[in-house]
């Protein structure tokens, strides 16, 4: 049984005298990495390591999509952390090509004794709009041990901050066309039976119309099972209400992978195709393991707070670093078995 996950790690950015950052990149969040130490990032990767190999029950993911990461020097840097803590060969997929204005790309950590990759398998698909935002890596993983493919898609699709959600829906929607356009590319490509996954912070609920219709990710289990067309089942409909523990021992439900100014949302969702729901070529996902990650010690103990983040210093890291913070998101997750 394999587990496929998705994070975001929020401003996962080198140190703030990381030499070989780009100028424009360097200009964007100077003010905001000013005492961003390397023992802060250390002690932050630290944070997101012990987290990551707490999933599937303490052996950590086979697949980890992430987003909110500067560049492959902060992946390496993670990964060699998982692996010193762990028996995981991790291994890395990240094309550095986000024209965001901060330079932040989304990525895979995988196991590489569990799948492999070929070189000419990823690719980085632009998602076009007037300003900067962040390109869908695609990848396909081939199981080590049954020489099966799944394609991967991770998502990081445009913020709503800046602007209200109506004025920034239409980046969105944008970067749920894209996401759509490439799903029925790779199955032209590929074969109708292709097993799809989707993964990312979409940066909308599974009802909104980006994620309902431009991407054509819907509710209904039973309708992409039928569908002959390029149609996700959305497995986020299936962790809605997520009961956990917070750090202070109480018994709360999540009704968000984050949540702002008190309000849950549940950007962070799990998209698989019709294949992946049959088992039609070789994977069948398990659809009621799909989950939001957590344990006590992430959970804020205040009504409505949702994850404890590990923040920037923005010049002042002790007035807005929490070194026992993690991230301003939870991981999702689910299982995807292999068979003949």
């Amino acid at each position: 049984m394999f587990c496929f996950a998705f994070w975001n790690l929020e401003n996962l950015f080198a140190p703030e005298n990381y030499a070989e950052r780009e100028p424009r990149i360097a200009s964007a969040v100077g003010s905001s990495l000013r005492g961003w130490t390397e023992s802060l990032f250390t002690t932050k990767l630290q944070q997101l390591a012990k987290v990551i190999l707490a999933m599937k029950n303490n052996h950590g993911p086979d697949v980890l999509g992430v987003c909110e990461v500067e560049n492959r020097y902060v992946l390496e840097a993670l990964v060699d952390r998982l692996n010193a803590a762990s028996s995981r060969v991790y291994d890395i997929v990240h094309a550095d090509a986000a024209k965001d204005r901060r330079g932040i790309d989304t990525a895979f950590i995988y196991d590489s004794a569990v799948f492999s990759v070929a070189p000419e398998s990823i690719f980085s698909h632009i998602v076009i709009r007037r300003t900067g935002t962040r390109d869908i890596t695609q990848v396909t993983f081939r199981s080590i041990s049954g020489g099966k493919d799944i394609v991967a898609l991770a998502n990081h699709w445009p913020s709503r901050s800046g602007s209200s959600r109506e004025e920034s829906a239409g980046f969105r929607a944008v970067a749920g066309e894209t996401l759509a356009y490439w799903h029925m590319r790779i199955r032209e490509e590929l074969g109708d039976d292709v097993a799809i996954i989707a993964m990312g912070d979409l940066n909308d609920d599974p009802w909104d119309a980006s994620v309902l219709r431009n991407a054509n990710a819907i509710r209904e289990q039973g309708d992409v099972e039928r569908s002959r067309s390029a149609k996700f089942y959305n497995l986020a409909w299936q962790y809605l209400s997520t009961h956990c523990e917070d750090h202070q021992g109480t018994t709360r439900t999540l009704d968000g992978s984050l949540y702002y100014k008190n309000d849950g949302n549940l950007f962070d969702q799990i998209l698989v195709n019709r294949s992946l729901l049959k088992g039609e070529a070789g994977y069948k996902v398990h659809v009621d393991t799909a989950d939001i990650f957590t344990f006590a010690e992430m959970v804020d103990h205040r009504a409505g707070y949702g994850p404890i983040r590990f923040g920037l210093p923005d010049g002042d890291a002790a007035k807005n670093i929490d070194e026992s913070g993690f991230s301003d998101h939870f991981p999702v997750s689910v299982l995807i078995e292999q068979h003949n």
